[in-house]
């Protein structure tokens, strides 16, 4: 039988979780300054997948998996802080170093480059695995029907991939790619020095 209520309460739970800015929103924010459109739009495809995959797990029963081995928890919370440490420092020391000019047949290469980078990102992200574990688990009931987890995930699927598309499409305007350029030494080091926060925070 199709829950509705449960559906509705997924959407909003979600839509409040996806929308505070974290790792994932920072790494789609540089990208769509500092890179093509179509790099930005992979990466969040990539977030969009890891966000799918953890929002099945919440649902068929993750938050119960780590209550049972917490453990388990902490290996991922420890894998995901060093991370984003290492993806933040190498963001500080990259910083204002223009990429190497890439040949056309490359294009295809750093397209998937972006999206593994947004698979990465989103598995090393402490948020997600906390927000889905305890949050997004106790929203969603347990022994759903077909439609209804399906209906879920759909959720999940158009309100993420909705949020951070309209952000990569946003920034990665020809303008704010040009205003990126005058200051991305100062950018750079600004999204390294947040992603490395968060990891410190989270690990700490």
């Amino acid at each position: 039988m199709f829950d509705s209520t449960a559906v509705l309460t997924v959407f909003w739970v979600y839509l409040a979780g996806v929308v505070i800015p974290g790792p994932n929103f920072v790494a789609v924010v540089h990208k769509a300054v500092a890179a093509t459109r179509a790099e930005a739009l992979a990466l969040v495809a990539g977030i969009v997948t890891v966000n799918l995959l953890w929002s099945g797990c919440a649902i068929a029963g993750l938050g119960l998996v780590f209550a049972a081995m917490p453990w388990a928890a902490l290996v991922v919370k420890i894998l995901g802080a060093t991370y984003l440490m290492w993806f933040g420092v190498r963001l500080i020391i990259k910083a204002g170093k223009h990429p190497v000019p890439r040949a056309q047949e490359d294009c295809a290469g750093s397209v998937r480059n972006s999206f593994m980078q947004g698979v990465v990102t989103n598995l090393g992200n402490p948020k997600s695995v906390a927000f889905y574990a305890a949050v997004f688990s106790a929203a969603a009931p347990a022994h759903v029907s077909v439609s209804t987890f399906a209906s879920m995930l759909a959720v999940v699927v158009v309100v993420s991939a909705t949020w951070y598309g309209l952000v990569a499409l946003a920034l990665s305007q020809s303008r704010i790619s040009c205003a990126y350029q005058k200051a991305r030494k100062v950018i750079d080091r600004l999204c390294g020095g947040l992603i490395l926060g968060l990891g410190v925070r989270q690990l700490t």
